[in-house]
């Protein structure tokens, strides 16, 4: 019974520490394989998210009818639980990374839209004209004029989208496809594994950095002017 009783102290006493390089260089190919995964959901969300708020941007400067709506759409679905958005996505594409991406994107257009839109609004109606008078159409005076002018919003919307889907990825652990938030709960399963814990937690952080310092180095290589400017 001693021993029985020894056996239970030694375990409750086991090492537990908040970081342990050992549980990294043992695990590296697993937590290297959560990054990946973590990497192309933020990615492809944003992606995503940019290639839809684009469009309903350009509607919403165009129709001030429009505008309220589109802002109102991309707000209620941002209000919309993690849980219950995947409840709706699931019967489509199941317990699949295809679930996960759909809502990370879904989330992503409340900050994207309204970025985007303040982007254009931003373009004076004097440099809309003088282009007009120029002879731009549309399509030209959007390409040429309007988006190189709204770029630096664009690209503070895109910072922050990616930031916060890095953050938000980790919800993907209710279908199995979380990033490193795989490594959070899997120490919390593991009864309370702070190295493990601390792994994801610490990467995601360390991602969200990166992506963010990145995407600053692109926007003074797309915005020279405004650099000049400061």
């Amino acid at each position: 019974m001693s021993a029985a009783g020894g056996s239970v102290l030694a375990l409750d006493e086991a090492p537990n520490p908040w970081f342990d390089g050992g549980y990294v260089t043992d695990n590296w190919d697993t937590i290297m394989g959560y990054l990946g995964e973590h990497v192309r959901l933020t990615v492809g969300a944003v992606l995503i998210g940019a290639a839809i708020a684009l469009p309903l941007a350009v509607v919403a400067r165009r129709s001030r009818f429009l505008a309220g709506p589109v802002l109102a759409l991309s707000t209620i679905v941002y209000t919309i639980p993690s849980l219950a958005m995947f409840a709706f996505v699931f019967p489509f594409t199941g317990l699949s990374a295809e679930t996960v991406l759909i809502g990370l994107a879904a989330y992503s257009l409340v900050i994207l839209v309204r970025n985007f839109l303040t982007g254009l609004q931003g373009v004076p109606d004097d440099v809309r004209e003088a282009a007009r008078g120029m002879g731009y159409g549309p399509l030209g005076l959007f390409w040429r004029i309007e988006l190189p002018l709204a770029l630096p919003a664009f690209m503070a919307g895109l910072r922050i989208a990616t930031v916060s889907t890095v953050a938000l990825t980790t919800v993907g652990v209710l279908v199995g496809h979380g990033g490193l938030g795989q490594l959070i709960t899997g120490g919390f399963n593991a009864n309370f594994y702070r190295a493990e814990i601390v792994t994801g937690a610490v990467g995601c952080v360390l991602l969200a950095l990166v992506a963010d310092v990145l995407l600053a180095g692109v926007e003074r290589l797309v915005t020279p002017w405004a650099r000049a400017r400061t």
